[in-house]
């Protein structure tokens, strides 16, 4: 099989590439670009998960970054086990028509416990005091010192949160390089998140994002220049475009209006109890799961999300199947946001009952996505002096609660999730292997196909 290598570069569309890209815009000229279908929802879990695997969320089962766990009663975001994915991936189908065939992935989502040969993804160390430590996982388990040793530790804290910058998604482009040094996988899959930062955080078309445009776009000439000297072929792929977006939408906040909604108190605290919910929303950007636990209230509470402002359409049992959705993980309901909105998991009423969770990053206890997590708290004075102090609390070994996320859902100015309105603002495929990318449009579980053609071809087709 041929070497291959896919960049996924998170939030990359047709109508980014241009004067802010120069490289990209240049490799593109000579190779075929293709728009992407639409994966609903157009999330990083779901859309991976049927690129990978070539089969809708209906089939994999991975329904939204996180779902209702049904038999434990539990809302549970961003697991890392890819026994999730209930289908076959593209390394298992390559493997058994090539067993010399290995594949790295390089923090492509649902990477741990995987049967791919190389694995490299974030993965925080949770010690018992409560702290939280930069680190990553690998496989084999060596990789992870090896990176570390010569790239530094991965820095969590500017990958997700107020401080994010480029030097994750670098960290991650050396990783590939390194692990391809090491291994040489016929296949690297390597994830390149930076994109996805300041277009939610401001809008895809505030002017601060033609910086992180030109960043990306270098990062991304680096890897392809490495990869081409080395013989591959490289692919360059995306998941979903960020729409702009002005209002948010707290359907929560709507269910327990309605008495749809448990709450429990714990120190003056409200914690929403979905197991004795009638009714409840796990929200993820512009699509969220309505779990109707009494079924007999199922009809009464559609009606309910569909008169909600910024609800574009509500779908049942029937139109899940036709959105490729039916499957036993998703909620009975499922909201789509109109193009100018999207969904937060708030439920409180009072924010002085807010759980203390909501004013940290804290994405696996937040019971659905929260955007708001990438910017500090205006409220706050001597912000930085405050969490210096904080920062020093937690060296000296004391405990601490880094509060400083606001609880203002109007500061987020980007979004994602629905269909775009136009398929130059969603998702991409390119190659230069110009025979292989049939059309200019293909369905998402096309990408599987595709990859693997690519895979399969013996001779040099382009450079």
């Amino acid at each position: 099989m041929r070497k291959t290598v896919v960049l996924d570069v998170v939030g990359l569309t047709p109508a980014a590439i241009g004067e802010n890209t120069p490289f990209l815009k240049k490799w593109s000229d000579n190779a075929k670009l293709a728009s992407v279908g639409h994966v609903l929802p157009a999330v990083t879990c779901s859309v991976q998960s049927t690129y990978l695997t070539g089969k809708w969320p209906s089939e994999h089962g991975i329904v939204a970054n996180g779902w209702y766990f049904r038999d434990v009663c539990e809302i549970r975001n961003w697991h890392q086990s890819n026994k999730l994915v209930q289908a076959p991936k593209i390394w298992e189908v390559a493997r058994e028509q090539d067993p010399t065939f290995t594949c790295a992935n390089i923090n492509w989502w649902y990477a741990m416990n995987s049967t791919a040969d190389y694995t490299v993804t974030p993965r925080p160390q949770y010690l018992a005091d409560g702290r939280k430590m930069p680190d990553c996982y690998t496989y084999p388990m060596d990789l992870r010192d090896k990176l570390t040793q010569k790239l530094g530790t991965f820095p969590l804290f500017e990958y997700w949160g107020p401080r994010t910058t480029i030097n994750a998604s670098r960290w991650l482009a050396n990783a590939a390089i390194e692990t391809d040094r090491l291994y040489d996988p016929t296949l690297t899959l390597a994830y390149l998140p930076h994109l996805d930062y300041n277009t939610q955080r401001y809008g895809p078309q505030d002017a601060r994002v033609a910086k992180d445009l030109l960043e990306i776009d270098q990062l991304v000439g680096e890897l392809i220049t490495y990869f081409e000297g080395r013989g591959a072929q490289v692919i360059i792929l995306s998941e979903y475009g960020i729409a702009k977006v002005s209002q948010p939408v707290h359907l929560n906040r709507v269910l327990r209006r309605h008495n749809y909604i448990s709450i429990r108190e714990e120190r003056g605290l409200e914690l929403l109890d979905p197991g004795t919910c009638k009714a409840f929303a796990v929200a993820d950007h512009q699509i969220a799961h309505i779990y109707v636990n009494d079924l007999s209230k199922l009809a009464e509470v559609r009606k309910l999300i569909e008169s909600v402002p910024g609800v574009e359409k509500v779908l049942g049992p029937e139109e899940k199947a036709a959105y490729h959705i039916d499957h036993e993980r998703a909620g009975e309901l499922v909201a789509i946001a109109d193009k100018d909105s999207w969904f937060t998991y708030y439920y409180w009423l009072d924010d002085a009952k807010a759980p203390d969770f909501a004013r940290v990053i804290d994405i696996h206890r937040k019971p659905g996505f929260d955007p708001v997590e990438m910017f500090t708290n205006p409220e706050i004075k001597m912000l930085m002096p405050k969490v210096g102090f904080k920062v020093l609390k937690k060296k000296l070994g004391f405990r601490m609660l880094m509060d400083i996320i606001p609880l203002d859902a109007t500061l987020v100015g980007g979004s994602h999730g629905r269909q775009p309105e136009s398929p130059v603002n969603g998702p991409l495929f390119i190659t230069k292997n110009k025979n292989l990318l049939p059309t200019d449009s293909i369905e998402p579980t096309q990408v599987f196909d595709i990859m693997l053609a690519h895979l399969q071809q013996e001779q040099e087709v382009y450079r």
